[in-house]
């Protein structure tokens, strides 16, 4: 089921042709086994329990949580729930596909960018990449301020979502799977915006992969390199990596995905019916938007990134990435920064993102009281599962349950 939270949050619309399939193995086999690994001080019980039950009740094999007490890493655990002897344990380091968590590496890319004085967050991105205007002039008015904030101008409950057409391009174009990301611009860019520029949100994958093809114009590298250069490698983050589509393709240490559904193979022109996380979307078009691959450790690691100036990104970016846009704040009282959920707190900015594609769920917070968590599963919320979208509270009301933190730091363990 894909919520409306999903939507804003980042979640992929499923694809024109879903079929039912049977629950994974993990779900059928009898009655699964938990194991964990990794360290859950007895202080931070009430957080280890969350993840334990909220597994439990939606039958997901893999996961990991990894929690911050004021830039000190207090807790790192993989969880496993599963009967499936295939499955092997899921480490601390174990790695995942973060979906949407990728969208504040992108928008920091560009910040960092800007810092150096290599591009102008003002400028148009028609100025910066060759794109096809014949369809609405307006795009011309799309600034890298709009596409990180949202504001750009596709809306991708009315035009659906291009990163995610991959048949109906290559049927359109009359190019062979798989495309590619220039094919979906050219295919993108025949259109028209969904509304003017800057006049309101709607959340974009899109805008996100468009800014990722920005990084490597002006860095003069591809996206991938840039961020592991400039971003990671400063912040002492070296497994991080971008995903493949297939199975066989995955990365050492990476875990399975599951999913209920089955859709057709654009991998290839085989038409091919495979499971929907590995060959039902072209994971490298992801890259910017949702493609990048972590453990729960490296993205808190990479959340102190926004907590001070660093060499990375000075005070002046940092601000940036969590500015107002011109549409201002919603009726929620948040806003969409750059790649963050953002809202004002007594003394504190609270930022958070989801990230949801077939067979992956994430979710990462930057809290007032210190905390920074972030947790990873491999499946998503579909028919008949129960909702995902509870987890923030869950982990919000076992916080208020902690009474003392730990006092020892886990970095050296796991970086």
């Amino acid at each position: 089921m894909l919520t409306r939270r999903n939507v804003l949050m980042g979640a992929a619309a499923l694809a024109p042709a879903v079929a039912l399939d049977a629950r994974p193995a993990a779900a059928r086999a009898g009655a699964p086994a938990l194991s964990v690994t990794g360290v859950a001080p007895s202080q931070l019980a009430p957080l280890d329990d969350v993840l334990k039950t909220y597994i439990k009740e939606r039958e997901i094999s893999c996961a990991q949580l990894a929690v911050t007490k004021n830039g000190k890493l207090v807790l790192a655990r993989g969880y496993r729930y599963t009967d499936d002897a295939s499955i092997p344990a899921v480490q601390p380091t174990s790695l995942f596909r973060i979906a949407s968590l990728s969208k504040n590496i992108t928008a920091a890319a560009v910040l960092k960018l800007a810092q150096d004085g290599q591009v102008s967050l003002g400028t148009p991105i028609t100025t910066l990449l060759d794109l096809p205007t014949e369809g609405d002039a307006r795009l011309r008015n799309v600034t890298l301020w709009r596409l990180m904030q949202h504001t750009g101008g596709w809306d991708r409950e009315i035009s659906k979502d291009y990163l995610w057409l991959d048949r109906t391009i290559s049927k359109e174009l009359g190019v062979p799977l798989p495309i590619g990301h220039q094919q979906i611009i050219e295919y993108a860019g025949a259109r028209p915006l969904d509304f003017t520029p800057g006049s309101r949100m709607a959340y974009s994958n899109y805008g996100y992969m468009l800014l990722g093809r920005v990084v490597e114009r002006v860095s003069g590298r591809s996206y991938e390199s840039y961020v592991k250069e400039k971003l990671l490698a400063p912040a002492g983050i070296t497994r991080m990596r971008l995903g493949r589509s297939l199975r066989s393709q995955a990365a050492r240490g990476e875990v399975p995905y599951f999913s209920l559904y089955t859709t057709t193979m654009v991998m290839d022109a085989s038409g091919a019916t495979v499971p929907y996380p590995y060959g039902g979307f072209n994971m490298p078009n992801q890259d910017a938007n949702g493609g990048w691959l972590a453990s729960a450790p490296d993205l808190v690691r990479w959340a102190r990134v926004f907590d001070a100036p660093s060499s990375i990104l000075s005070s002046l970016s940092i601000s940036r990435a969590f500015a107002k846009p011109e549409i201002g704040v919603n009726e929620h009282g948040s806003w969409y920064g750059c790649g963050w959920w953002v809202r004002q707190v007594p003394g504190h900015l609270n930022t958070w993102h989801s990230g949801s594609m077939p067979g992956t769920y994430t979710y990462m917070a930057r809290l007032q009281n210190g905390v920074t968590y972030a947790a990873l599963f491999n499946r998503r919320e579909e028919e008949g599962t129960p909702d995902y979208d509870v987890l923030s509270s869950r982990v919000n009301t076992a916080l208020g349950q902690i009474s003392a933190w730990p006092t020892t730091d886990l970095w050296s363990r796991y970086f």
